[in-house]
């Protein structure tokens, strides 16, 4: 796909679509106003029967008739003008280009820096253009295809080219801007992509090669540590998951150490199951399939390491992926088994599909050899978020309250949101065991299964700063807006957010 700046007025533009962001109103203003006069009022006849008023996600296409250069105009709500968001401009943006992917228009047209008014959003001191920023994200977000699989990949309805209009004074900041979106989404397509593969694809082996040649372009250092170093550290909890499956286990670590403070990075963990049966407490079969997509956590991580490289931002991040599969093999740890974890405790495994908390169990542990001023887990960790939470937004669980804060604030920047869970000191008792440290379940009866899970981990960060984000409701798409069916990538944009205002 081609993506081109051009500095044109919207009426002597020749385009198939051009796409017009509209803020709430009673009547067309700005370009929608100026763009009515030479349809005739044909705009202010829309607003007038009320069937378009620039609410929220709302689309209007009309024919020009040759009136004005374009072919069509798509008009989009971006709602009230006090209250446009980032996040209102992404779903706009997202919105108005699957309408347009839907009518088969080969190429489109933005409007761009300020043409809707009242929301021109600009960050002079990096020379962006956010609402470009924003609606450039969205649009490719939106865009995002899985067709690995497809015997034919061709599709009609495929946008090949996107021009984005503005003034001739904006054109470098457009550019920045446009060049910032493609990089956070070409980031968060590789998230994806890694959690749509199937598991016979993604195996623990694949997800290495994969971060290793994605380091390799951008500059990142990355070990894979195989079974025996594995074994060497001592991860006996992390050993014990993997047990039951052929495949090799993979301990991926990607350094990125460009802020001067080797010392004292921050550390991402991402959960890598990249099938998870269950193991011996075997899951039913009705949905298992999407078993594949339990190492979103670690897609995450190595998307979220791809954005901070390709941005060239000057910090210091650490990437840690413990990664294997969850099978029910003759060697599979079983339930009563006890396992010794890096840090020394001893772990009574109660449920083997309690899993993705053992492998990272030593995850975090690793991460704390970094001194890290913080640590940030991901993971598709327990169904009981969802019925917490629903699909729309993530848990947190965590030590720090500032980190909380701040992650708040990134997810409700980036769409991503979060909601903390109470850590109290009666969910930490409920994980300890009579004949080990711990026990990788609660007892029956005392519910909060996602907090009893971070109530876990939190027994393997010490005192550093740490925040666990339970994205298994959120982690798979339903299609929506810029968020696809399947896989959705959260958490790339969320951390590149966090880590780019500091932590």
């Amino acid at each position: 796909m081609k993506f081109n700046l051009k500095s044109e007025k919207p009426t002597a533009h020749i385009t198939p679509c051009l796409i017009v962001p509209c803020v709430e109103t009673a009547k067309p203003e700005n370009c929608a106003k100026e763009l009515d006069a030479k349809l005739n009022g044909v705009v202010a006849s829309a607003y007038k029967e009320k069937r378009f008023e620039g609410q929220l996600n709302q689309t209007l296409l009309l024919n020009s008739l040759g009136k004005i250069k374009a072919n069509n105009i798509l008009l989009v709500g971006v709602g009230k003008s006090e209250d446009v968001s980032g996040e209102k401009l992404r779903q706009a943006a997202g919105t108005a280009i699957k309408i347009a992917e839907k009518n088969c228009f080969k190429k489109v047209s933005f409007l761009s820096s300020g043409g809707a008014g009242s929301f021109d959003i600009k960050d002079s001191s990096k020379n962006l253009d956010l609402e470009t920023l924003y609606f450039s994200e969205g649009t490719f977000l939106a865009l995002y295809k899985f067709d690995s699989y497809k015997s034919e990949n061709s599709d009609d309805s495929q946008i090949g080219e996107i021009v984005f209009l503005t003034t001739q004074s904006d054109l470098p900041a457009l550019k920045k801007s446009i060049d910032k979106a493609q990089k956070i989404a070409d980031s968060t397509f590789l998230a994806r992509d890694l959690g749509n593969h199937p598991s016979n694809k993604a195996t623990p082996t694949y997800l290495a090669d994969t971060a290793r040649k994605m380091s390799r372009k951008y500059g990142i250092v990355c070990k894979v540590l195989g079974e025996k170093e594995i074994k060497r550290l001592g991860m006996g909890s992390f050993l014990g998951v993997a047990k039951g499956s052929d495949e090799p286990p993979k301990l991926i670590v990607m350094e990125y150490f460009k802020g001067g403070n080797k010392k004292s990075p921050i550390a991402i963990v991402g959960k890598g199951v990249t099938f998870d049966t269950g193991g011996i407490s075997l899951k039913p079969p009705a949905g298992m399939d999407e078993m594949k997509m339990d190492m979103m956590g670690a897609a995450a991580t190595i998307g979220a390491m791809q954005a901070i490289a390709s941005l060239k931002l000057k910090v210091d991040v650490v990437g840690i992926v413990p990664t294997t599969e969850n099978m029910p093999g003759g060697s599979a740890i079983k339930p009563g088994d006890i396992i010794k974890s890096m840090s020394g405790k001893t772990i009574e495994v109660l449920n083997t599909d309690a899993e993705g908390r053992l492998i990272l169990a030593d995850g975090l542990s690793y991460a704390g050899r970094y001194k890290p001023k913080a640590i940030i887990d991901l993971a598709t960790l327990t169904g009981a978020v969802i019925h917490a939470l629903g699909h729309h937004i993530s848990a947190v669980i965590s030590n720090n309250d500032d980190l909380v804060n701040k992650l708040k604030k990134s997810g409700d920047a980036t769409g991503e949101r979060v909601w903390e869970l109470p850590l109290l000191e009666e969910y930490e008792k409920a994980v300890k065991s009579n004949i080990a440290d711990l026990k990788n379940i609660a007892s029956p009866g005392v519910g909060a299964g996602t907090i009893t899970a971070g109530a876990f981990l939190k027994s393997f960060v010490g005192d550093q700063p740490w925040a666990h984000l339970d994205i298994a409701g959120t982690a798979w798409g339903e299609g929506k807006e810029y968020v696809p069916k399947g896989a959705s990538g959260i958490g790339v944009r969320l951390l590149l957010d966090l880590i780019e205002k500091g932590i």
